[in-house]
This record gives C-alpha cells, sequence and structure tokens, in this order.
C-alpha cells in the first residue's frame, strides 16, 4: 500500500502544514491504540476491535459517498474482492492484537506488533518473487534474537504473557498481508475511498464474528464507550490518515522508520497510566526488535 502510493511520480505541490508536524501527529495518535484499548478492557477483545473500526468507517462513509462515489462505482468484483481480502486481515490484525493485551504488557504487544515490517520481507519473495537482500536478512535474525529475549523473560510471568506475545506477532503478521495485498488496490484508488472500503469490509467482519458469538455490544460504562470512540477517533482515523496523508511527501521507508516511535510512546503512557514496569528481557528484546525494524525500514527507503 504504502509503497505503491510512494511511486507515483507525481511532483507533490506545497503541503498546507509541515508534513514533520504531520508524523509527529500521527506517531502520537496511533501510540494511544493500546492504551484506549486497556481502558476499554471491561468489553471483550473482538468487541472492541469492532467499535473501533466500525465507528471509523461510519464516520467515513458520508465522506467517501459525496467525495468518492464515482471511484467506488467504477471498481470491478475483482476489486471489491480484493478489499474484503483486505480488510479480512485487518480484522484479523485487530482481533488478535487488541487480545493480546488482556494477557501481556503493552510495551511487548506494540513492539511486537510493529515487527510488520520484517515479515513483509518475509513475504514479499513469495508474493512477488524479489530476492532478500542483505539488510532484510539481517533485520530479521536480529528481530528473532530479540523475540527470544522477550519470550525468555515471560517465562517467568507464566504461560499467558507468552500467549499474548504470540497473538501479537499473529497481529503483526496479519498486517503485513494486509499491506502487500492492499498494494495492489491502492494503485486505481485515492485515499478516502481506499480506507473506506478497507475499514468498512474489517468492520463488517469483525461485527459478524461479534454477533455469531453472541457477544454483549451494549451495556458498557460511559468510560469504555468513550474509549471506543476515542479509539476510532485518534489512533483510526487522525494517526493512520496523517501517516497516509505524509506518504505525498516523504518515502515508504521515511514513514516506516517513524512508526518505531508507536511502540516508545505507548511504553511510556502505560507506565505513568497502567504503572506497567520495564524489565531488562523487555527492554534488550524490545531493543533488538526495534533496531531491526529500523533496518528492514532503511533498507526499504533505499529501494524507493
Amino acid at each position: 500500500m504504502m509503497k505503491a502510493a510512494s511511486d507515483t511520480g507525481d511532483k507533490a505541490p506545497a503541503p498546507p502544514v509541515n508534513p514533520f508536524f504531520a508524523l509527529v501527529v500521527g506517531v502520537f495518535a496511533v501510540s494511544t491504540g493500546a492504551i484506549f484499548a486497556r481502558l476499554a478492557g471491561e468489553a471483550p477483545s473482538l468487541v472492541i476491535a469492532a467499535y473501533r473500526v466500525g465507528l471509523a468507517a461510519l464516520v467515513l462513509l458520508p465522506i467517501a459517498w459525496f467525495t468518492a462515489r464515482r471511484e467506488l462505482m467504477q471498481l470491478s468484483l475483482a476489486d471489491l474482492g480484493l478489499a474484503g481480502v483486505s480488510g479480512l486481515f485487518l480484522a484479523l490484525h485487530f482481533a488478535t492484537w487488541i487480545s493480546s493485551l488482556e494477557y501481556t504488557s503493552v510495551a511487548n504487544s506494540v513492539v511486537l506488533v510493529n515487527t510488520n515490517p520484517l515479515w513483509v520481507g518475509i513475504l514479499t519473495p513469495f508474493i512477488t518473487h524479489e530476492r532478500l537482500g542483505r539488510t532484510a536478512v539481517l533485520s530479521i535474525l536480529v528481530s528473532v534474537v530479540g523475540g527470544v529475549i522477550i519470550g525468555y523473560g515471560d517465562f517467568d510471568t507464566g504461560g499467558k504473557a507468552l500467549l499474548g506475545d504470540a497473538l501479537a506477532l499473529a497481529g503483526s503478521i496479519c498486517a503485513a498481508f494486509y499491506l502487500l495485498i492492499g498494494r495492489r488496490l491502492r494503485q486505481k484508488l485515492s485515499l478516502t475511498p481506499y480506507i473506506m472500503l478497507c475499514y468498512g469490509s474489517a468492520a463488517v467482519i469483525l461485527w459478524t464474528m461479534v454477533l455469531v458469538l453472541r457477544l454483549p455490544v451494549t451495556g458498557f460504562s460511559t468510560n469504555t464507550m468513550a474509549a471506543f470512540w476515542a479509539m476510532a477517533l485518534i489512533p483510526q482515523l487522525i494517526g493512520h490518515t496523517s501517516y497516509n496523508w505524509s506518504l505525498r511527501w516523504f518515502s515508504a521507508g521515511t514513514i516506516a522508520v517513524s512508526l518505531l516511535g508507536e511502540p516508545i510512546c505507548s511504553t511510556i503512557m502505560a507506565y505513568f497510566l497502567f504503572n506497567e514496569g520495564l524489565t531488562v528481557f523487555k527492554i534488550l528484546g524490545g531493543g533488538l526488535i526495534l533496531f531491526a525494524i529500523y533496518l528492514a525500514s532503511r533498507g526499504e527507503a533505499r529501494k524507493n
């Protein structure tokens, strides 16, 4: 998705606001996602995920209808099917990642879920038949070492923390599939209809799962409902839109490197809000994974 958007080669006009400011806003906004998910903890994880993308899609629907209706109407059934598959992986990403917050710390969860550049590197040869470069191989090896260190530290806290780590990794892999599959559709669509289709299809899938499983969707406290709306508006719409908007002036690699700020900001906020301490294993393993993501992102930047 991001690579396709940055490969257009069009000369961008002067930005209405400083793109660096947009990146800072995006980093902070996305970093609040794990915090709001924790604050909505009285609801099941699938319900939290469904409300996050469902409310975001609800806000986008009238905007997309009035500004991009013609684009949406011109899509083929194959394109709509591709959007559905992309939305499926987005739904699985949120379902697994938000579930991970029930079992492991915010620090572990946000570091592990942000390893998707590494998974993109692993999956790219099988999907696009491109060979992995030395930087990509090195970043994967470093990330594996970091993940082993985090997992070793979580043995002390029991199997639940390891389950949370595994769910966060699963969420990262789903995000990688979401990005790779969405690249083709992003070449045909502008930003608003693209995210409308992805968020909308993810919302339909998640709400179907919620209803089939007969999970509670009402009766939550005012604070939980506020957290639902906060997730939809701040990390989903403001955060992700800021990144996508910034792609007009920055390379995909630069955007990916900026995402390293998310686990740092989320960990700091969790420390003050939830009193989550940082162990040596979290610091060392998380640091290695952040370095691996940096290597992978810089390698991607050199390709662009």
